[in-house]
């Protein structure tokens, strides 16, 4: 039996099912550092499929909205427990998807991915569809471009599960319907996404005759404005200080002292707030910013193997900061080796980056400074991290410079060290660490007219009232 006979309109922008393949290609399995024995799945509602050209909202109050482009198959004809053989006379047409999801959100979905990636809008599919009888099933290229930069680029062929065995391995558990989808993974290269970005997919078949494409499939960002009610459900882990950072707060702590906001974290009860034994390659500069995080682990040989080379946890960190962000590289206070060199600062400045923290070493330190990247380090030192660590993991909370960072959390540098913020208190931190400075400098132009410091600071209550009248003045 065949999967001949099939309808000619197969409802894609309206599927029964759409079925998403966890890991699939070898690129992909080779940057998480394991490579899953079998193919394994889950399910994203019909409502979050969109079509060409529309909009989709990064939901309020996160940071982690990733694309991945993948290859789309379009069941043609009802299929179930056939062979791998057969398997391809069932697919009736392939186009392209982007499996969109937001990453504060998959722990909470205990595996399913239902919040993570089942939103409105984060299935779009098309915009054309290739007769699956043209194309060779090891044939198709599926490529990601976000702004007009081309992020993934890979094909079937590189897939650690052919797609025939994919079709055949689900018909054995269930009945796979005419119109039904299935999105068969994503290559390496996957990005987390801003308002404003552009994401296009496109799949084809290079050696196939006139080459049958899936045309650009084109999604817009756009910021989401409600907020999650915590009395429903879980909020998204972490909330990150992308909704809280405002330009207006931005600004407060840009004209704070590093010092000023200490003390006042400290009169909150956080006196485990500061980065400590870190430096800024450049005299001067002043980094205001949410946390994105980086580990290493120490070196051990068998793990650099594995997990050293290739798009590793360092590469994908950097090219998926943010505008507005600040990279905390966790590197145990080890100098001894660079945890970035030019290329990288390179890359973070040229991704809108608000700086660089790190607890570990600075190579290429010149070449760092020149692009013009804050940079806060714990010391240069000319050898690779591979002397020292091993690029692990990202977007967990770290430990850097004697500090707990979390993604999300508000990051103030000057010549006085480093500060952690939590989100929360950043705004009441602000405003009271700004109002203390007016203070100050009041009680500095008293000292300058040759007031005794005995009384005046800290203030007793006669300078107090002096100073409210002053305040009254203004």
């Amino acid at each position: 039996m065949t999967g001949l006979g099939r309808p000619e309109h197969p409802g894609v922008l309206r599927p029964r099912k759409i079925i998403a393949v966890h890991t699939s290609y070898a690129s992909r399995a080779a940057e998480g550092g394991g490579r899953p024995a079998h193919p394994s799945y889950f399910l994203k509602p019909p409502s979050s499929v969109a079509a060409s050209g529309g909009e989709v909202q990064r939901p309020f109050g996160t940071a982690q909205l990733t694309c991945e482009g993948e290859i789309a198959l379009v069941i043609g004809a009802a299929a179930r427990h056939v062979s791998r053989e057969e398997a391809w006379t069932y697919v009736g047409w392939v186009s392209a998807a982007d499996d969109l999801g937001v990453g504060e959100l998959r722990a909470q979905d205990h595996g399913s991915n239902l919040r993570a990636k089942g939103g409105d809008g984060f299935t779009p599919l098309g915009p054309e569809l290739i007769d699956a009888r043209t194309v060779d099933p090891a044939g198709l290229r599926v490529r990601t471009w976000v702004n007009g930069e081309l992020v993934q680029d890979d094909t079937s062929g590189g897939m650690l599960f052919p797609l025939e065995q994919i079709v055949a391995d689900l018909s054995q558990h269930l009945t796979l319907e005419p119109g039904d989808v299935i999105l068969t993974g994503t290559p390496a290269g996957s990005r987390v996404l801003a308002p404003g970005d552009v994401v296009e997919v496109e799949v084809d078949a290079p050696g196939a005759p006139a080459t049958p494409t899936s045309g650009r499939l084109r999604t817009t960002v756009v910021p989401g404005h409600v907020p999650f009610d915590a009395g429903l459900g879980a909020l998204p882990d972490p909330v990150t200080a992308r909704g809280v950072l405002t330009p207006e707060l931005r600004d407060k702590l840009t004209r704070t002292p590093v010092a000023g906001l200490s003390a006042q974290l400290r009169k909150r009860g956080l006196d485990n707030v500061s980065i400590d034994g870190l430096h800024a390659l450049v005299p001067g500069v002043k980094i205001v910013g949410s946390a994105r995080t980086l580990r290493f682990v120490p070196n051990r040989e068998d793990l650099f193997a594995s997990h050293g080379g290739g798009y590793n946890a360092q590469k994908r960190a950097f090219d998926a900061v943010a505008p507005g962000e600040v990279l905390v590289i966790e590197a145990r206070g080890e100098p001894g080796a660079a945890t970035l060199g030019d290329v990288l600062a390179l890359r973070a400045h040229v991704r809108g980056a608000a700086g660089i923290v790190t607890d570990g070493g600075v190579r290429d330190a010149d070449a760092v400074a020149a692009v013009g990247i804050p940079v806060f380090s714990a010391g240069r030192h000319p050898a690779v991290l591979g002397r020292r660590h091993v690029p692990w993991d990202h977007d967990l909370t770290v430990a850097c410079g004697g500090a707990t960072v979390q993604p999300g959390d508000v990051i103030v540098a000057d010549a006085d060290g480093v500060v952690v913020i939590p989100p929360a208190l950043a705004e009441d931190v602000a405003d009271a660490a700004l109002a203390q400075e007016d203070e100050d400098a009041w009680i500095a132009e008293q000292v300058k007219a040759g007031h005794p410091v005995d009384g005046l600071f800290p203030m007793n209550p006669a300078w107090r009232a002096r100073y409210a009248e002053w305040q009254a003045r203004q």
